[in-house]
């Protein structure tokens, strides 16, 4: 697949918002269009990555933060830390050699008091330790991967998830929320008020393109626009607005919300405030095999209610953006080029081929 740009149109500007396997997903298929500063440092002539149009000039991914299980939730109980596991996979999915380095952040321990810790989240926990800044050592994780983009954490307030389930109760984290058989009513961050970093606001501000998805509904997007000013930012930005729709539903955070429920949901938790005007969604049909495999786990194919989408005041952008393997994925190499193309064709430029 090949990308071109004429030399007259400026690099676009992109932050991508989220968080779990979705965000990184989807910036493993960014990150090939990114400028790269200086090439001569990483000859790699053969590389089809080197090869591509300098498309982005700046990319930026907002992480969420609540993330209280596995690695993550161990190092944040055990070193109050903010949860290092979706910023580390975005450090991985970002970085300039997926393979060897790459391959060390993501190792993971399977004996001893380290068992369950990935290299990763100990490198990033060990570097909050010397900077005695979570964000700073976001920053400097990502200067030794060498990655294409900068990462944010949505706040560096220790956070915790909490939500209103249908029968009244409350429960509180990430991981419980996640377990629970409940269906989710409201969902609250505490404390209430966390600031983000005032860097994030101003990528917000300064992007082109700003895409949130995919990943689940409550737990890795909903969560970031509960972060006071984010929302708001997004409301105020001049730049292209990309929701993008996940393959499936999930048990308990979106079973039988179609397309346009899951944006009327985000669009709640943004005041109301018109934060979209493009919905990517996969119309593609699934093979019966993941469907069944996805059954087992309560999981159904989202229905693309397209109009019902357009009446929300977003334009469905419907397509094939599959990939299936052992698991489920956006395939995002298209997701990418559709992202991409959507922002170049709303500012007059070329799209990407």
């Amino acid at each position: 697949m090949k990308s071109t740009v004429s030399s007259d149109v400026r690099p676009l500007r992109v932050v991508a918002i989220g968080g779990g396997t979705g965000l990184s997903t989807l910036l493993r298929g960014l990150k090939r269009f990114v400028a790269v500063p200086d090439r001569r440092r990483t000859p790699r002539e053969h590389d089809p990555a080197m090869q591509e149009s300098s498309i982005i000039a700046d990319l930026s991914a907002v992480v969420t933060v609540t993330d209280d299980g596995g690695s993550s939730g161990r190092l944040r109980e055990d070193l109050n830390i903010l949860p290092p596991g979706d910023i580390r996979n975005c450090m991985v999915a970002l970085s300039e050699d997926e393979h060897l380095l790459s391959r060390l952040f993501s190792y993971r321990f399977d004996q001893g008091e380290l068992e369950g810790h990935s290299f990763g989240n100990l490198f990033v926990a060990a570097m909050s330790g010397i900077t005695g800044d979570f964000a700073q050592a976001v920053r400097l994780s990502s200067q030794i991967l060498a990655t294409r983009g900068k990462i944010f954490p949505a706040t560096t307030e220790n956070v915790t998830l909490a939500a209103r389930m249908d029968d009244g109760s409350m429960v509180e984290g990430e991981t419980n929320i996640t377990k629970s058989k409940r269906t989710i009513v409201e969902l609250t961050l505490q404390p209430t008020g966390a600031d983000p970093l005032p860097e994030t606001l101003e990528a917000i501000a300064n992007a082109d393109l700003i895409t949130l998805g995919p990943g689940s509904l409550y737990t890795s997007l909903i969560t970031n626009l509960l972060v006071r000013g984010i929302p708001e930012a997004i409301a105020a930005s001049k730049a292209t607005r990309v929701f993008i729709c996940n393959l499936m539903t999930q048990a308990n955070e979106s079973l039988g919300l179609p397309a346009s429920e899951h944006i009327a949901k985000t669009l709640q938790y943004a005041g109301g405030k018109r934060i979209f005007d493009y919905a990517v969604i996969n119309t593609a049909p699934i093979s019966p095999a993941i469907l069944a495999q996805y059954a087992r786990e309560g999981q159904e194919p989202l229905v693309n209610d397209l109009e019902k989408v357009r009446a929300l005041g977003v334009e469905p952008i419907p397509g094939n953006f599959l990939h299936e393997g052992d698991v489920l994925r956006h395939d995002y190499d298209r997701v990418a080029q559709i992202l991409l193309s959507i922002c170049l064709t709303s500012t007059g430029s070329m799209p990407v081929r």
